[in-house]
């Protein structure tokens, strides 16, 4: 065993070593043997995929015929399907509904009141629950109207209710059929792998060419991104229905059809349910990065907030999001909680009264709303601000604590992240393949090391090397750091239920952030550049480490920890030689989010400068360039598929190695 482990710590050891040794060398061999291609892939042997994938969608948009119709029909029809019900909702929730175009539209209905709107969404969280979430739901969506951001928050909810029903149910539907047919299956897998890890501007650039700028582009993409956790959700779900079920369907004579919609899908509800939370809560992560192609709302706010570094402006519209967060996801996990009622014997209001009360506010809004404006829409004159707030903080700590803070931002460049750079930067291209691939073939064998050096070259042979190395060298960075304190913090958590409590409904918040919204005060607190990056990738990446600590250290069974007390354990010895190896495997699982994470938001910090694959992407969606996007999306796209895979063989090994498996 001892034998075993030196020859592990000794492969371990020399591959680093190797590697330092080249990557201090390498620009010295490059001189001395005038040899460029050493540091960088040979430019004559890049593959030309930009170019392709640009050619092919300038085809797909002008000169692709299918006979009866062009790709361009296609295109327009699912725009048709998709802006019709959109614009008639936005129309119910904020523009009211009108005859004739421009000047000469006359509005023939107004929209829903904001106390319509109110009541109606405390009314579905009663009905989910009980009064308690109810108020909650209600007061969050009050919190809207009184703080000023209510037009913005009915244009984002409006495009909500459109993604999530088709996102859920498209993805019900290609869940179903991955569960019936392996063959869809497998195909699916992959692609979902890719679809989760692309980043999400990718997403906009050949959506931006394929429908144009405008809110029904924003919504294909928010449907397309909120779409694969659904997918993934009911395959496991259905996959769970207990075998006694199935039988049961089975001899009371179910056809397949019946089988699937009667005793399957009623069955996995809950774990559905919790699928639909999963694609509301990314479908509001969405609307943000939308905003980029013309989606408006609350994205739209915190972007030109951005923009303008209009530090109040943007957390306003920020929290506002993260209260209309709260407020769907509570109802959603309420709704996936929410088992059969026996529903009350009477009339129709009677045994629906919150629906008659509905209907009652909104008929006395409508109504009065013409002679009381007020009651229509909510009265400027109390709405509530606290942009000059956050604004006057942010400048209060910054003339207080300005030298502080770039003392802390010199000691960081200096000691970590310049060295770090400078050794990630020096691997040449055929080095950082070979180990990439020595290191997945070390964890998980030969077919995993394969796949790793495959996917490392894609990356180089686009040209993309120099990048992609500064990609991971700041998710690297941010990711280690992240779970320095992710995992202590979640030790805490679970050691501790009153800090618990605290630390996680912490956690609860920052998930719940927009990922845009990390940027402002990070930027007015510490300029743009690779610190203020590394800084915003930590705060957005750190939720999974601490939950999945905190889980890993909870889960640990009582009778284990039962005979570690008998044996004469103390609660350091419990915590260190009980709970942290049994735990392992589901922190492994916390460090592969938090790299997705990570990866994921430093996509978005190209916009306060960095020099990575993320900018690469961000230039792409600027210049509306779909082939330099996508061969970019990709090459992040497999840095992340090479972490998760090297990762989870990692749990698996420790799994196998507690007798888990």
């Amino acid at each position: 065993m001892a034998r075993a482990l030196n020859r592990h710590t000794a492969f371990w050891l020399g591959l680093f070593a190797l590697t330092w040794a080249l990557s201090t060398w390498s620009f010295g061999l490059y001189k001395a043997l005038d040899a460029r291609w050493i540091v960088r892939f040979p430019k004559g042997l890049e593959l030309p995929l930009e170019d392709r994938i640009s050619a092919f969608l300038d085809w797909l948009v002008n000169n692709a015929n299918f006979g009866l119709f062009t790709f361009r029909d296609l295109t327009r029809a699912i725009a048709a399907v998709i802006e019709w019900p959109y614009q008639v909702l936005r129309n119910l929730l904020i523009e009211g509904f009108q005859i004739g175009l421009g000047d000469q539209a006359t509005q023939i209905a107004p929209s829903l009141s904001w106390i319509a709107v109110i009541v109606s969404a405390a009314a579905i969280g009663h009905y989910a629950r009980d009064w308690k979430l109810g108020a909650l739901v209600g007061a969050c969506f009050l919190y809207l109207a009184i703080f000023g951001q209510w037009e913005s928050a009915m244009i984002t909810l409006a495009s909500v209710l459109i993604a999530v029903p088709i996102g859920a149910v498209g993805g019900l539907l290609l869940g179903i059929a991955a569960y019936r047919l392996p063959w869809v299956d497998a195909l699916l897998r992959p692609i979902l792998d890719l679809m989760q890890t692309v980043p999400v501007f990718a997403y906009l650039v050949p959506i931006l060419i394929l429908f144009g700028f405008g809110p029904v582009a924003a919504l294909v993409a928010t449907i397309i991104y909120a779409s694969p956790p659904m997918v993934r959700v009911t395959i496991v779900a259905l996959q769970g229905v207990p075998t006694e079920v199935i039988e049961a369907g089975r001899m009371a004579g179910c056809t397949r059809r019946q089988m699937m919609w009667k005793v399957l899908v009623p069955s996995a509800t809950p774990m559905l349910m919790v699928g639909v939370n999963q694609v509301i809560m990314l479908t509001l992560n969405m609307v943000i990065i939308a905003s980029m192609i013309g989606a408006g709302g609350l994205g739209f706010d915190v972007l030109a907030s951005l923009r303008k570094l209009d530090i109040g402006g943007g957390i306003e519209a920020g929290l506002a999001i993260v209260v209309m967060a709260i407020a769907l996801d509570r109802a959603s996990q309420a709704f996936a909680n929410r088992g059969m009622r026996h529903a009350p014997e009477g009339n129709a209001l009677q045994r629906h009264p919150w629906a008659g009360t509905v209907l009652l506010v909104i008929g006395a809004t409508f109504i009065l709303g013409r002679f009381l404006p007020g009651l229509q829409s909510y009265p400027d004159a109390l709405t509530v601000t606290t942009g000059p707030f956050w604004s006057s903080a942010i400048e209060w700590i910054n003339v207080n604590f300005f030298d502080t803070f770039e003392a802390i931002k010199t000691a960081v460049l200096t000691w970590i992240l310049l060295p770090v750079k400078k050794f990630f930067t020096g691997i040449p291209w055929a080095w950082g393949i070979a180990v990439t691939g020595l290191i997945a073939w070390r964890v998980g064998g030969w077919k995993l090391g394969l796949l790793a050096a495959l996917l490392a070259a894609f990356i180089a042979a686009s040209g993309l090397w120099g990048k992609a190395v500064v990609t991971i060298y700041l998710c690297g960075v941010s990711v280690v750091i992240a779970t320095l304190i992710g995992i202590p913090l979640g030790i805490w958590a679970a050691e501790s239920p009153k800090a618990g409590c605290v630390i996680l409904g912490v956690m609860d918040t920052l998930q719940t952030l927009p990922s845009f919204v990390y940027l402002i005060p990070v930027v007015m607190l510490f300029r743009v550049g690779d610190f203020s990056a590394m800084i915003a990738v930590i705060l957005y990446a750190l939720a999974p480490a601490v939950r999945y600590a905190a889980h890993g250290i909870g889960g640990v069974p009582e009778q284990l920890l039962e005979a570690g007390r008998m044996a004469g354990c103390t609660r350091r010895q419990l915590l260190w030689r009980i709970k942290m190896p049994l735990a392992t495997p589901q922190l492994l699982l916390g460090l592969n989010q938090t790299i997705m994470l990570a990866l994921s938001m430093l996509v978005i910090t190209a916009l306060v400068g960095t020099r990575d694959l993320g900018q690469e992407v961000y230039i792409a969606l600027t210049k509306a360039n779909a082939g330099q996007g996508i061969v970019a999306g990709l090459s992040v796209a497999f840095i992340a598929i090479i972490a998760d895979r090297i990762v989870n063989a990692l749990a698996d090994g420790q799994r196998k190695r507690l007798g888990l498996a």
